[in-house]
C-alpha cells in the first residue's frame, strides 16, 4: 500500500504531510500576476478551457430554465457553485501542469484528471459537493423563512430581500453566506491542484491550504475577492461569460498553487 495512504492514525499523517510541503510568502498584488499567468494558459491551449467553460454555462442556463419559478432556490444554487469551483476545474489544472512541463496538452489531458488512480480526488469533490448542497439549503430555508412574502423571481428577491424595509434577511443571507465561504475557501484555495500534483492525503492537502493563507492573508483576501467577482461578472450576461471566466479562473488558480506551495520534503508526484 503506498505511504500516502492511510497506514497511520490520519491527524499524524496528515500534519506531517502538510510539513513537506512549504509555503511561500507572496507580494499583495500577486493575483494579478495568476490571472495573467491564467489567461496565458487559456490562450496557448483553449480548447478544453473554453469546452469546459461552456459546460458550465450550459448546465446554468438549463438550471436557470428548470427552476426559474424558484428564485430562491436558484440563488443558493449559483452562490454555491463558488464553492465548488476547484473540484470542476481539475482537468484544466492538469492542462496548465502540462503547458508548465513543455508537455503536449489537449483535451485528453484534461479528461484523463478525471480518472485518477485512487480516491483522493474524489473524497475531496465530495466534501466540497456537501459544502455546496448545504449552503443551497441553508439559503433556500433562510429566504423562503424569513421573507414576509414569496421569492419566485429575480424582482420578488431584490423587492422582498434585497430592499426589504424591514428586517434583515439579505444582511444574515451575505453574512451566512461568508460565514460558510471562508473556512471553505482556506481547506480549498490550493487543495485541489495539490491532490492532482502530488501524492498527499486530502487531510494535509488541506492542512497546507490553510497553512497558506494564514502565511498569506492579505493577498490570499484579494485572491477571493477577484474570484468572486469575475465569476458574478461571469454569470450576468446569460452566464455566458463562464465560457471565458470559468477557465481562466482555473488555470490561474494552478499558477497561485504552484506560487504558494514549494514541495520541500520527499512528496512524490501524482
Amino acid at each position: 500500500m503506498p505511504a500516502w495512504r492511510m497506514t497511520r492514525p490520519l491527524a499524524p499523517r496528515a500534519l506531517q504531510d502538510s510539513r513537506r510541503l512549504g509555503v511561500r510568502p507572496v507580494p499583495v498584488l500577486q493575483p494579478l500576476r495568476w490571472l495573467a499567468l491564467g489567461w496565458r494558459d487559456l490562450r496557448r491551449c483553449p480548447l478544453p478551457g473554453l469546452l469546459h467553460g461552456l459546460a458550465l454555462a450550459v448546465f446554468g442556463i438549463v438550471l436557470a430554465l428548470v427552476a426559474h419559478r424558484h428564485f430562491w432556490l436558484l440563488t443558493g444554487a449559483f452562490t454555491g457553485f463558488l464553492l465548488v469551483g476547484p473540484l470542476l476545474a481539475t482537468g484544466l489544472y492538469a492542462i496548465s501542469r502540462a503547458l508548465e512541463h513543455g508537455e503536449p496538452a489537449a483535451l485528453a489531458t484534461a479528461m484523463r484528471a478525471w480518472y485518477p488512480d485512487d480516491g483522493r480526488l474524489v473524497v475531496f469533490g465530495v466534501l466540497l459537493a456537501f459544502a455546496g448542497t448545504g449552503w443551497v439549503v441553508t439559503s433556500a430555508g433562510l429566504i423562503t423563512g424569513l421573507s414576509p412574502y414569496p421569492v419566485n423571481n429575480p424582482m420578488d428577491f431584490l423587492r422582498h430581500v434585497v430592499l426589504a424595509e424591514h428586517g434583515h434577511v439579505f444582511e444574515a443571507w451575505v453574512a451566512l453566506g461568508a460565514l460558510l465561504a471562508a473556512p471553505v475557501f482556506a481547506s480549498s484555495v490550493v487543495a485541489m491542484p495539490l491532490l492532482l500534483d502530488r501524492r498527499v492525503g486530502v487531510l494535509g492537502a488541506v492542512l497546507t491550504s490553510w497553512r497558506v493563507v494564514l502565511e498569506n492573508p492579505v493577498p490570499m483576501a484579494l485572491w477571493a475577492v477577484l474570484l468572486t467577482a469575475l465569476t458574478v461578472l461571469g454569470m450576468l450576461p446569460l452566464l455566458l461569460g463562464l465560457v471565458f471566466v470559468a477557465p481562466w479562473l482555473a488555470h490561474a488558480s494552478w499558477h497561485a498553487y504552484r506560487d504558494l506551495v514549494v514541495p520541500a520534503g520527499s512528496v512524490e508526484h501524482a
